[in-house]
């Protein structure tokens, strides 16, 4: 009998932590996830993602390292086209002597500018660090969520740190 107690006991206090769990997850915050991702083959160039805003566009980006060309789109989510294309030359923001071989790294990360005048920026940026230079940079880029492919815009420095001394 004793035994069929605590079986019992065990039954009530799983059911009543199984309840109370489903109560918890129920009742707690939930966020989406979001995610980007950055990849790179080896010297040659790196691509990577950027939100864009609320969640229905995201643009990639593509550094080549030979050219120091920054280039991207937007995948339209409605169209399924590429209607948003963005360039900038890095190997002149960073001032890369042209004959010698830069070092790019490029990430994106959350810039959240506040809109300037008509132009609306996207949630995210890119941050693209350069050694030879020692200098990181911030690029955003406007973005109004719209069918019509526009003209290519050029990216738009933010702002800049040196993180070492130039070589």
């Amino acid at each position: 009998m004793v035994k069929n107690q605590n079986g019992e006991r065990r039954f009530l206090w799983l059911t009543i932590g199984i309840i109370c769990g489903m109560c918890l997850t129920y009742f707690w915050p939930h966020e989406p996830a979001f995610a980007v991702a950055t990849d790179r083959d080896g010297d040659r160039f790196a691509i990577t993602t950027v939100p864009t805003r609320n969640g229905n566009a995201e643009g990639v980006f593509v550094l080549d390292f030979l050219t120091g060309r920054l280039q991207g789109a937007v995948l339209n989510s409605r169209t399924g086209k590429f209607t948003h294309a963005y360039f900038r030359n890095l190997a002149a923001d960073f001032g890369v002597d042209p004959t010698a071989k830069p070092h790019y790294v490029i990430i994106p990360g959350d810039v959240n500018l506040p809109a300037q005048g008509r132009a609306q920026f996207a949630e995210g940026g890119l941050y693209v660090g350069e050694m030879s230079s020692g200098m990181v940079i911030c690029y955003a880029f406007s973005f109004v969520f719209n069918n019509a492919p526009g003209a290519p815009q050029q990216l738009i420095p933010i702002d800049r740190f040196q993180f070492r001394q130039a070589q």
